[in-house]
């Protein structure tokens, strides 16, 4: 087993000497396990917890220690938070904010709440489901990204609002569904709406005051893209100026998606932020020639200021909605002897880069489903070596392209060990039939321009979870599930991996060989992920939230009917009826020894 590897920010000493470049505050707080105070454990997303009193040899024992009823349907992603004796917990649509207490008699007792008034037609531009992947904290304020475009901090001890921002504009089709992401002095948050042409952009805002900072879009002109000077100097091949503009016909980049909803990680050593963008706009590659820059693109910027270092494109000219917005995970590994600083991201078009996280550099690009739209990803250049057979166009159906435009995985975030030195992260295994079809844009109406059927890929089963060794580029083990997998995953320095499944199962597993230890049946379908922490009793909790709806339930049940956005988008067709799936409460459940 291979244990020459270290999580960046890890050790005490090394992050405390960086507090000058980050939030000192935050990068203690991301060391002590007891907590959990992002949303990805840590600035580097790695969701290990080195809490080991529950073991792979006695995790059989767990059991529920308290649940709490969130009030609200639909899916229920993300995570809570853990600061102190608090657990901060939200919900879907209205995004409501719960604070609970952790000690005494009356354990999930609420201390405050927070109940946002949104105009309820903003579910109707939010694509796919009306979902939020989270919390931050930060200087003693909770921030919450509500589905109408408003960024809230809250005070974390009474839940009364010390501001709030208006950051998208659902009138446009603009709506937030990402988790917000607090980096230095300044809490960085997306956008969500590809599928109704919205321009993508990242944007940060002052922790104390909620000004605006810097806002940098996916697509455009350079200088508002906010490239550096010496932007992609190490990598000139990946595109360097007046790509946001040349890259499009005419001024579609104005419209042309490359949305940021997804997870963001931070180099405090580096002072680099890491992101994703989604699709471009429309979904019919034929109606915008050209390769479509910044759309899914990995990003690399300066938090101070926004400047964009570097940016790699996975998927030009994409033709399969293979957004590029999946999680970035930070670790120090040792590649063929040397030791590097990457970048680790499983992509929804099949292939899980490792990129060096200082330059961009693609170190390897694997594939981990079943995918034929390219064969491999060439390294010198870094551009995929395409399959013409399954590359779609307007009028025509293309049929059996593998991965569908779920992807070999969506966003729910995998999880690294330094124990093990592997990632893991879960997997959909479907495929599909894809025609594009003419589109025009209306603000604030569906700018899809596809029709989808999609379709369980080889083998029949639908999803699973895999360990990856990220150095070699290969699978360690993989596991079956009948469907896709949509819950973000947790590994522990006892050695186990949890994850949730879309059938309601909340499973643990061996770390070092996938072997089933436990499992417990919830009320509803898993789509979020799961976290670990001490309560003031001195024991190890797993908590996992419950509840889907919306797209998610049309993926994993395609035999009832839903009246969800995607019908509306002309792809639900594909996977139809979901109304069930879509009346499951959402639950939050704590277990333990």
């Amino acid at each position: 087993m291979r244990r020459s590897v270290s999580v960046a920010c890890v050790l005490v000493l090394v992050l405390i000497a960086w507090g000058a470049y980050a939030n000192q505050e935050l990068i203690q707080l991301q060391t002590d396990d007891k907590q959990w105070v992002m949303p990805g454990k840590d600035y580097s997303a790695t969701r290990f917890s080195t809490l080991n009193q529950i073991t792979r040899d006695n995790v059989k024992n767990l059991r529920p220690a308290w649940t709490f009823s969130t009030g609200t349907l639909r899916g229920h992603e993300g995570a809570p938070l853990v600061i102190g004796d608090t657990m901060y917990v939200h919900t879907s649509f209205p995004n409501n904010v719960y604070a609970l207490d952790l000690k005494g008699p009356d354990v999930g007792q609420i201390k405050w709440k927070y109940l946002p008034k949104q105009d309820p037609s903003v579910q109707a531009v939010a694509c796919c489901d009306n979902v939020n992947r989270g919390l931050s904290y930060a200087d003693g304020k909770v921030f919450l990204n509500q589905l109408d475009g408003t960024l809230v901090a809250l005070d974390a001890k009474t839940g009364k609002e010390a501001w709030k921002a208006e950051n998208a504009d659902p009138k446009v089709g603009a709506t937030m569904t990402g988790a917000p992401h607090v980096m230095k002095d300044k809490v960085i948050v997306g956008v969500s709406g590809g599928e109704f042409g919205v321009r993508g952009h990242v944007t940060a805002y002052d922790i104390k005051t909620g000004q605006r900072v810097w806002r940098a879009y996916s697509m455009g002109p350079d200088e508002e893209i906010l490239l550096a000077d010496d932007f992609n100097k190490a990598n000139p091949h990946f595109g360097q100026k007046n790509q946001g503009v040349a890259t499009w016909q005419g001024d579609q980049w104005t419209t042309g998606g490359g949305t940021t909803w997804g997870w963001y990680a931070f180099d405090p050593a580096l002072n680099l932020m890491y992101y994703g963008t989604g699709n471009p706009s429309t979904w019919n590659p034929s109606q915008r020639p050209g390769d479509n820059k910044w759309s899914m693109t990995i990003f690399a910027r300066n938090p101070d200021n926004g400047e964009a270092r570097w940016a790699y494109q996975m998927t030009p000219h994409d033709a399969w909605d293979y957004d590029g917005v999946n999680e970035n995970i930070l670790a120090d590994i040792q590649v063929n002897g040397r030791q590097r600083k990457v970048l680790v991201h499983p992509d929804r078009n099949g292939f899980v880069y490792t990129l060096d996280r200082e330059t961009g550099e693609v170190i390897t690009a694997d594939k981990f489903v079943f995918t034929n739209w390219a064969d491999r990803i060439d390294l010198r250049t870094g551009r995929p070596v395409e399959n013409p057979a399954y590359r779609t166009r307007e009028g025509v159906v293309t049929h059996g392209i593998c991965p569908s435009s779920t992807g070999g995985k969506d966003e729910p975030p995998g999880a690294f060990s330094p124990a093990t030195g592997w990632f893991y992260f879960a997997n959909t295994n479907d495929c599909m039939d894809y025609e594009g079809l003419e589109a025009n844009y209306i603000a604030g109406t569906p700018y899809v321009g596809a029709s989808v059927k999609m379709y369980a890929g080889p083998g029949g089963k639908r999803g699973g979870v895999n360990a990856w060794d990220a150095a070699r580029g290969k699978a360690v083990w993989h596991i079956d599930e009948n469907f896709p997998v949509w819950s973000g995953v947790l590994v522990t320095a006892g050695g186990v991996v949890f994850y949730g499944t879309m059938d309601g199962w909340f499973k643990a597993v061996d770390a070092r060989d996938g072997r089933e230890l436990w499992k417990f049946k919830v009320g509803s379908g898993i789509v979020g992920n799961p976290i670990s922490y001490t309560g003031p009793d001195g024991k190890q909790y797993i908590a996992v939230y419950s509840g889907i709806g919306g797209w998610m339930g049309a993926v994993a049940f395609p035999d009832v009917s839903t009246d969800d956005p995607y019908t509306a988008l002309g792809v639900a067709g594909a996977i139809p009826d979901i109304k069930k799936a879509s009346t499951m409460g959402g639950m939050l459940y704590v277990f333990s020894l």
